[in-house]
């Protein structure tokens, strides 16, 4: 297997997330192939790259079995006071040659998958507070690491495969737990790219986007063809505006381009310090907290006013200028340095956990 984790200069505050991530990929990426759970087919779109008899094909995962989730919190009570929150969780499989989307029956990878989860749970869910969200995370046979290395319409196929199983699951989800409850849509990198095809596809529908009260889609791009071409996908334009995205992608300030916003392509985002869309600076005096986090999902290291962040105006992202990728390696062979891709949620913690919060609150209010 090609290896992607580069040699990395780690200082003391990231060391511990980084041998979470070689442990992830480590136990990940042993290339088993295993039989695919019953269901339905899903492969290539029409029009794919893939030719159809190459096409990679794979059995929707069937979410009527409980087994089929990493987080199920159905016996959390509902109230008037909280949300479900359904979180796609982002890439932590490898990948092999010989299989490009994760097999649900590696219990291994299945335990990074809860890990990579638990990461990022608190900042939508803490569990034990008063209002406790309830909490809905379903495996996926999400795409490796390495076919992101291969050209954008090259992926697709197994994209399709990973997006099948995740439709399936919130299909599966509304039809049987939401009881048109209110709805936290949230991801991160692989995660994000499918929660925003999710709204694509579903969320046309009013009365679901009456139920939903934000999806937060870090660390992937959001254009504005996107926005045009769906008008239900609507970005945030403040800090407590519901039914909308809030998307941002952090990266140095000298980065021209990224796997996730390559250079000419301008993606549409919010500052998550002063939740501006245009390119104010926000002061690193606002950053509540950068929290890094262990695969138990506890804080590990806390910094108040890490750093600040400004919008780039030409590319949209995120640019994030007082810290350094000597301290913040970009990890992966897929980022170049001064890509933050692996601290998009971390380095804004606090800001993010408050947030949700401030979100919920207003579309409970307005309900």
């Amino acid at each position: 297997m090609k290896r992607l984790i580069k040699t990395i200069r780690t200082s003391r505050r990231v060391a511990a997330m980084f041998a979470t991530l070689w442990v992830a990929l480590l136990l990940a990426g042993c290339g088993i192939n295993a039989s695919q759970p019953a269901g339905s087919t899903a492969g290539a779109p029409t029009g794919s790259a893939q030719t159809a008899a190459s096409a990679p094909t794979a059995k929707v995962t069937d979410y009527a079995d409980p087994a089929s989730w990493a987080y199920l919190e159905t016996d959390t009570s509902a109230t008037d006071s909280n949300a479900d929150v359904f979180f796609i969780c982002p890439s932590v499989y490898a990948g092999s040659d010989d299989a490009c989307n994760m097999s649900l029956a590696d219990n291994e990878t299945k335990e990074s998958f809860i890990g990579a989860t638990n990461m990022e749970k608190g900042i939508y869910d803490q569990d034990g507070a008063s209002g406790d969200n309830r909490f809905f995370a379903p495996y996926y046979q999400q795409i490796g690491l390495n076919v992101y290395e291969y050209p954008e319409e090259e992926r697709e196929p197994y994209l399709q495969i990973a997006y099948a199983d995740v439709k399936a699951a919130f299909e599966y989800y509304l039809d049987n737990y939401n009881d048109g409850r209110p709805i936290i849509l949230a991801g991160f990198s692989q995660g994000a790219d499918l929660c925003i095809r999710l709204m694509k596809d579903l969320f046309a529908d009013p009365e679901l986007q009456k139920q939903l009260v934000a999806c937060y889609a870090i660390g992937w791009r959001v254009t504005a063809d996107e926005v045009d071409a769906y008008p239900q996908l609507k970005m945030a334009q403040g800090e407590t505006d519901t039914a909308v995205i809030v998307s941002f992608n952090s990266e140095a300030p000298g980065t021209t381009e990224s796997l996730v916003v390559p250079a000419g392509e301008t993606t549409l985002a919010i500052n998550p310090l002063n939740w501006k869309t245009d390119t104010t600076p926000a002061d690193k005096s606002l950053n509540k907290g950068a929290c890094f986090t262990d695969y138990s999902g506890a804080i590990t290291e806390e910094i108040p006013q890490l750093t600040g962040a400004y919008i780039d105006e030409e590319r949209g992202t995120l640019k994030v200028p007082d810290v350094s990728p000597t301290d913040y390696p970009a990890g992966l062979s897929i980022f170049e340095d001064g890509v933050y891709h692996l601290y998009d949620y971390q380095f804004f913690y606090c800001n993010l956990q408050d947030n949700v919060a401030d979100r919920l609150d207003v579309y409970l209010a307005n309900r």
